[in-house]
C-alpha cells in the first residue's frame, strides 16, 4: 500500500510515542525490582538497566518532537513534492429509450357549480366608543400578553376552578363565568370583557388590571333570570384596545318569567283628630342664681422709690477753746552709784 510522506511521519511519531511509554514502564519496574534484590551487584546492574531505559525514553521524546515538527519540511527539501495530474473523467452519453406516445384521452366535461359561495370577511372585534371613554388606566399594556381559550361554567370550586364546564347551558342559567389563564400582564393596564348575544352588547366590565403577571382569572355575569334569553352568547377579552381572546356558548330554553310584582294598595291616611288644649301650667319661677364669689384679684403694689435728698451738714458754731495750763513738775535727780570693781583672781604658778 503506497504511503505519502505525511502519513509516514505520523506513523513514525506514533511508534515513537509507543516506545516512550514502553521504555518508561520497563525502566520504572526494573528500578522497583532492584530495591528488593538481596545482592548488591545484582541490584546495581538492575538499577543501571532501569535508568538507561528511562534516559532512552527521554531521548525518544526529543526524537518524537523533531519528527512532528521538523521531519516533514526536511524531507520535502530533499524530495520536493510534485503535482499529480488528475484524470478528467469523460462523460459518456448513454442512449435513452424513446417512449412511444400513448393514446391521449378525450377530456371529459367538467361540471361548473351554479352557486359559488363567497367567503365572508370576519371582522376583528373592537371596543365601542362608549366603553373606551370609561377607561381609567394610563399604564401602557404589554403587547406580548396572552390569554388561553375561554372555559364557560356556572360555578367555581374553593380553589376557583371551573365546575362542570361546557358550551351548552339550559335555562335557568344563573351565574355564568368565563374562565381563562393568562401571562405577560402588567398591573394597572386597562382590560375589558364584552358579553354579546347575537352581536348585541348585553354586559361589559372594564377596569385596571389588579392581578399578577401570570395565572388564572375569570369574567362573570349574573343578570336577573329573565335576561337569559336563548341564543348564542360571545365573550371577548381585550387588553387596552387590543383584542386577545373570544369564546362562545349557547343558552337553550325559555327564560324564566319574572314573578308579578305585588302593587301595594294605598291605605288612606286617617284624619288627624285635634288634640285638646292643655291647661297652662304655672309659670316656673327661676331660682336665684348663686352669686359668684369674688375672687381676690391681686393688687399691684407700687414700690415708692425714695428720692435721695442731698445731706446738708449743719454749720458749726466756732467757740473759743481755752488752751490747757502748762504745769511744771519739778524733777529731783537721784545719784546713781558707781558699780563695785571686782578683782579677777590670777592663777598661782606651781
Amino acid at each position: 500500500m503506497p504511503l505519502d510522506i505525511h502519513t509516514a511521519v505520523i506513523t513514525a511519531s506514533l511508534i515513537s510515542i509507543l516506545a516512550i511509554v514502553l521504555c518508561f514502564w520497563v525502566g520504572f519496574n526494573a528500578i522497583r525490582r532492584a530495591r528488593r534484590m538481596p545482592f548488591f551487584r545484582m541490584r546495581r546492574i538492575q538499577t543501571n538497566r532501569g535508568w538507561r531505559l528511562i534516559f532512552f525514553a527521554i531521548f525518544l521524546v526529543l526524537v518524537t518532537f523533531l519528527l512532528m515538527t521538523r521531519a516533514e519540511p526536511a524531507i520535502y527539501r530533499v524530495f520536493p513534492p510534485t503535482t499529480t495530474p488528475s484524470l478528467t473523467p469523460t462523460i459518456t452519453l448513454t442512449p435513452t429509450i424513446t417512449l412511444t406516445p400513448t393514446i391521449t384521452l378525450t377530456p371529459t366535461i367538467t361540471l361548473t357549480p351554479s352557486v359559488t359561495d363567497t367567503p365572508t370577511i370576519t371582522p376583528t372585534p373592537f371596543i365601542p366608543l362608549a366603553i373606551l371613554s370609561q377607561f381609567e388606566s394610563t399604564t401602557t399594556p404589554n403587547p406580548g400578553s396572552v390569554f388561553s381559550q375561554l372555559t364557560f361554567t356556572t360555578g367555581l370550586d374553593e380553589q376557583y376552578r371551573p365546575l362542570n364546564p361546557g358550551i351548552l347551558f339550559t335555562n335557568p342559567v344563573g351565574h355564568m363565568y368565563a374562565y381563562f389563564s393568562y401571562d405577560g400582564m402588567v398591573t394597572g393596564a386597562q382590560w375589558t370583557a364584552l358579553w354579546l348575544r347575537g352581536g348585541e352588547l348585553v354586559h361589559f366590565e372594564t377596569k385596571p388590571w389588579d392581578g399578577g403577571s401570570g395565572g388564572f382569572g375569570y369574567t362573570d355575569w349574573e343578570p336577573s333570570p329573565d335576561q337569559w334569553l336563548p341564543g348564542i352568547y360571545e365573550v371577548q377579552i381585550f387588553v387596552g384596545e387590543q383584542w386577545q381572546q373570544s369564546g362562545t356558548f349557547t343558552v337553550e330554553g325559555d327564560a324564566p318569567t319574572p314573578l308579578p310584582s305585588v302593587t301595594p294598595t294605598r291605605t288612606p291616611i286617617p284624619t288627624r283628630t285635634p288634640i285638646p288644649t292643655s291647661t297652662p301650667r304655672p309659670t316656673f319661677t327661676p331660682r336665684p342664681t348663686n352669686t359668684p364669689i369674688l375672687t381676690r384679684t391681686p393688687t399691684a403694689t407700687h414700690t415708692i422709690t425714695p428720692t435721695r435728698v442731698p445731706y446738708q451738714s449743719p454749720t458749726p458754731t466756732l467757740k473759743p477753746t481755752p488752751w490747757p495750763t502748762l504745769t511744771r513738775t519739778p524733777v529731783t535727780p537721784s545719784p546713781t552709784p558707781y558699780p563695785t570693781r571686782t578683782r579677777t583672781p590670777t592663777a598661782t604658778p606651781k
